[in-house]
């Protein structure tokens, strides 16, 4: 005879219920600010921990059909949670970071004293801090910045002209002596392309470039010599008069 199904075998029989990203989005937000505590990353001053936050939610919700709804969803959501604070600080910080920090000889992170070398600093002669410094140095100056607070002095000489700036007078100023600068075919290029912001399809309709190449858009040579013509103009302007003219009282002719 066959055996009746017992209530328990009759549940397991039961579809489960599918869940999708926008049903456990508050469980998501919980494991997320269960990890606050372990981002210790406040160098990096354009990303902080809400930041994080959204770029780990945005990739659970592309990751989503990975989950096996059969399992509970915590644990594979502080597996995904722990990888990913682990590449954001990686991308951020430990690719470039002095191997100093974590060196045994470091006798003082904040002072870059060393225990190794003979000057008692972390310097090039540790062959680790040599290859970084070749390596690795730049990009560690321009993944970690500097707060302006104290640096304002190393911009322009005089904090309150450079806090007082009027963005929309200086930008005013800059395409003013651009145009001073620039013959007619190539400001209007730089109307174009950075004040009315067209594609670069529309710039080459408007200043009706033409490809020979199979393959190119049309102008694709006249635009790129165009863009490095332009950028060594501006930056010819701001070396020549500095960054402070921006700021000047003078009535924009």
């Amino acid at each position: 005879m066959p055996r009746k199904k017992t209530k328990e075998s009759k549940e397991s029989e039961l579809p489960k219920p599918h869940f999708n990203y926008e049903d456990l989005y508050k469980t998501i937000d919980v494991e997320l600010l269960k990890r606050k505590r372990n981002w210790f990353l406040n160098s990096v001053t354009w990303i902080d921990f809400d930041d994080v936050c959204q770029i780990i939610r945005a990739h659970i919700y592309k990751k989503w059909d990975q989950w096996d709804q059969s399992r509970p969803i915590k644990p594979w959501l502080n597996k995904i949670i722990a990888n990913q604070m682990k590449n954001i600080l990686r991308n951020h910080y430990s690719n470039y970071a002095r191997p100093c920090l974590n060196c045994p000889f470091n006798n003082d992170a904040d002072l870059n004293l060393c225990s190794f070398t003979k000057s008692g600093q972390q310097d090039k002669t540790c062959p680790l801090y040599k290859k970084w410094e070749k390596t690795k140095k730049h990009a560690y100056n321009v993944k970690i910045t500097l707060s302006l607070e104290n640096h304002m002095h190393e911009i322009t000489g005089n904090s309150e002209t450079y806090l007082d700036l009027d963005i929309q007078r200086s930008s005013e100023k800059l395409v003013q002596e651009l145009k001073n600068t620039l013959n007619e075919r190539q400001f209007q290029a730089f109307e174009l392309l950075f004040v009315k912001n067209l594609s670069d399809e529309e710039v080459a309709m408007e200043m009706g470039f033409k490809s020979t190449e199979t393959g190119r858009k049309a102008g694709y040579k006249q635009k790129k010599n165009l863009r490095k013509t332009l950028k060594e103009k501006a930056t010819k302007i701001l070396n020549k008069k500095g960054i402070t003219f921006l700021g000047d009282e003078d009535e924009i002719k």
